[in-house]
Formats: C-alpha cells, structure tokens, sequence
C-alpha cells in the first residue's frame, strides 16, 4: 500500500508498505478514505520535533472497516468509521472517566508510534474503544462525511478547549488563533451559548470565517496592542479563554488576558522554552486546564449535532488533496494558503 512518510525537514515522501494485517483479537483493519493535515504536524514539518526518517505520518483517519479480530464487537466489515487521534482500550481507569488521551493501553497514530492515517489502509488497535461508527443512512454522504472528519481531531480539540475554559450561557469567550483549532474551538464556544466571541488571529481570511462561526469580535493586531484591544473589548479581561496555539506568544497572550479568577482551556500542544507566561496566572488565581483532547469521550454528542445539522465544521478545509498530493498539502498549510487540508486516498 501506499503511505506517506516523514524524512526530516520538509520532506514527506509517499512510499510503498506492507499492508497492515490483524496483529491482536481486539484489532480492525480500515481502508482509509477520508483523513487530513493537522497544523500540530507542522511542528516536525518544520523542524521542531525530532522523528525517525520514515515514520508514518497522520492522526485523523476516517474509512470503511475490512477485517476484524475475533474480539472486536462495536463495529463489522462494511461499517463506516472514524477514530480519534488517540488510540484507547476503553476499559481502563481513565478510558472509564472519559479521559482516553491517557489510556494505560492506548497510544497515538503518526509518528508518535501508531501506524499513519495519511495512508491507503489502517490497522486500528483496540478497536472496540477506539473506533466510532457513522450510523448506516449517513455512510455515503460525502457532505455529512466531511463535516464529521474534523471530529478525529480539531473539532473536538476546540470543543476541549471550551469545556476546559468552561464556557456557558452568555458568556464572553475569547478564541486565541486563528488556525483549524481555534476556528473550531469558536464554533465550540458559539455551541456552548457564549453571548460573545473575540477571534484572535493575523490573517483576514481566518478571522473571516471565525466571523461566519458565531465570532462577534475579532482582533488581527499582534504583541501587547493585541492584549490592550482585548482587554478593552472585555473591560480588563475575559473570565473564558482558550487557547488554540500553544506557541509562546499565544500562551502569554492567555495569560494576560485572563480575568483575575478565569479560566484557561489550552489545547495547543506547548512548544516554549521557558514557563515565565505562568506567574501572572499564579498572581491572579486564574485556572489553567486543558490537554490533549480525549476525542473518544466527546465524540457521540458532536456526532449527533453534525447530522442534526447544528454543527458544521467542514469549511475549515480549505484544500483536498489525493495520496499523492499529500507533500503539497503540508507545504500549502505551511505557507499559510490553507487553513487545513482534506486527503482522500481513494482519489
């Protein structure tokens, strides 16, 4: 099978590799037919992450079951079906509270060490936790399939990012970045009944579509004019921010727009060298909650939305690509020319 790979810097190759095949009783094997670019896998794109040359590459997979072992029960071959970026048993301890991303069991796909999703075929590891099927009537509706992808990874990472900042009926919230995550955690904000939404982002195009998703105010100014225009825009500070980034600049930025005795909810994976951002959170007795978001606890009532139609959070991508455009796909999103980018194997 085809699969893409990642060899240092820049450079993702499409190479050929064994076809996966059933390992354990709890496995399944998907075609994979549906999966994307996450702006986290820039961080090795760009050099900031170390990796092995040729890792798989690829955490949002979505596709059409082929083979299970004797142990899987929650799905069959021929279901539809997505997984979210971490792989779970749910049976353990913290499978059992919802929070899957620490799984004793489980792992993560790409090349933190499960197999890449940016591939023709997937072999899904404690399958019955993992996986999560697209009820029958919806498996071919390439519109609904589309608007569930983002719910492998982004979508339910910027929901986190609202529950984690613990937003409600009639608050103020404001978003920190304008990528696919922060896009999605507006959307997010917006489902949870924030009466207001300040999109903090540079690019017009981004904050745009943040407009179209329930913003109500956006700010593209960067460094401290940006904090004094948000400050501004809450009257000193929002009780409800999240943050979308996990650069630096943006976690400083959620520090210093926080009101005294706020809330946090950060979800971008830290990339920073020093923790100075924390003191005026420690000052100011401001919560500071978040992680990797545990898809699997999130993932039936964002689903329900979606084919109820409440929830679309499909025009993020903004670019789709085949297999073999998939090394096109990260330089577009690196460039800045699109804000997340579609992969559909089969094309």
């Amino acid at each position: 099978m085809k699969a893409a790979t990642y060899h240092g810097p820049g450079e993702i190759r499409i190479e050929e590799r064994p076809e996966p095949e059933l390992e354990d009783p709890k496995d399944a094997i998907i075609r994979v037919t549906h999966t994307a670019i996450c702006g986290s896998d820039l961080w090795f794109y760009r050099g900031e992450e170390e990796h092995e040359p040729g890792s798989p590459v690829g955490h949002e997979p979505m596709g059409i079951v082929e083979d299970v072992g004797e142990e899987v029960r929650h799905v069959k071959p021929g279901d539809r079906v997505f997984a979210p970026f971490a792989i779970s048993c749910g049976e353990c301890e913290f499978c059992r509270k919802g929070l899957q991303t620490s799984c004793v069991n489980g792992g993560f796909w790409g090349p933190h060490g499960g197999g890449g999703a940016q591939a023709e075929k997937l072999r899904v590891p404690f399958a019955n936790g993992t996986l999560i099927r697209v009820p029958e009537r919806h498996a071919n509706d390439e519109d609904a399939l589309e608007s569930i992808l983002p719910l492998t990874d982004v979508m339910a990472t910027g929901h986190h990012a609202a529950v984690s900042a613990d937003v409600g009926a009639g608050d103020t919230a404001v978003v920190i970045g304008d990528g696919a995550v922060g896009l999605c955690g507006v959307l997010a904000a917006q489902r949870l009944g924030a009466e207001r939404i300040i999109a903090m982002g540079h690019h017009e195009d981004r904050l745009a579509l943040a407009q179209e998703f329930g913003a109500t105010d956006v700010v593209s100014t960067r460094g401290e004019e940006a904090i004094e225009q948000a400050r501004e825009l809450t009257y000193g500070g929002a009780n409800h921010v999240l943050e979308c980034v996990g650069a630096a600049s943006s976690l400083e930025t959620a520090a210093e727009v926080v009101r005294p005795g706020g809330n946090i909810g950060y979800v971008g994976v830290p990339h920073v060298e020093s923790a100075e951002f924390l003191a005026p959170l420690f000052y100011s007795n401001a919560s500071f909650i978040g992680g990797p978001a545990p898809v699997r606890n999130y993932a039936e009532e964002l689903l329900d939305d979606v084919l109820q139609g409440i929830l679309d959070p499909s025009p993020i991508f903004t670019k789709t690509v085949g297999l073999e455009g998939v090394s096109k796909g990260y330089q577009a999103m690196d460039d800045r020319e699109a804000i997340k980018v579609m992969v559909k194997p089969e094309s």
